[in-house]
């Protein structure tokens, strides 16, 4: 069963293989589209240090909130990853929200993003949020489908600021 789980080196070789999938086909969060291979897989424990530094206890820069990197494992294997930021700022409340999510595209189409979300979700419970927002791009009908699964509210439909596409805007139960 797959399980989050906080980032870790036994994870490199299919995460690097995540990477690599996504930036064949284009798809994947923009992050994961810039990453340079060949740098992460020198000095993967940098990389994972990096993931960890706005978590609690760590000084935040300006604009930036607390916030948790969890990676969606079955194994050995990297299936995909979530962000739980545990409060919101005002660009956080436009967009992007509590929680963000990304399943690796040869995993897609198998129910893991709804898992992660689910998971994502009690995780965010744990952290006292009674209701999570979470966006998607309106064109992205997989997203919607796994928040709504989620017992996602829709809140409306946005433009935002430096983002091409509307967005949709929900707000989930954390599960008690």
């Amino acid at each position: 069963m797959p399980a989050l789980v906080i980032p870790d080196v036994r994870y490199q070789a299919s995460f690097l293989e995540a990477v690599r999938e996504a930036q064949r086909e284009g798809s994947g969060l923009g992050d994961t589209l810039n990453w340079n291979l060949a740098e992460l897989a020198a000095d993967f424990p940098a990389f994972l240090a990096a993931l960890r530094r706005y978590e609690p206890g760590n000084v935040l820069p300006e604009g930036y909130v607390h916030s948790e990197a969890l990676w969606l494992v079955q194994g050995q294997d990297y299936l995909g990853r979530v962000s739980i930021r545990h409060t919101l700022n005002g660009r956080l409340r436009e967009f992007g929200g509590h929680i963000g999510y990304e399943v690796r595209p040869g995993a897609r189409r198998r129910g893991h993003a709804t898992l992660a979300l689910r998971l994502a979700l009690a995780r965010a419970r744990e952290l006292g949020i009674e209701r999570a927002l979470v966006t998607c791009d309106v064109a992205n009908l997989g997203s919607r489908a796994v928040i709504e699964a989620n017992g996602g509210q829709l809140e409306g439909e946005f433009t935002v600021p430096d983002h091409d596409q509307p967005i949709r805007r929900y707000w989930v139960p954390t599960p008690e």
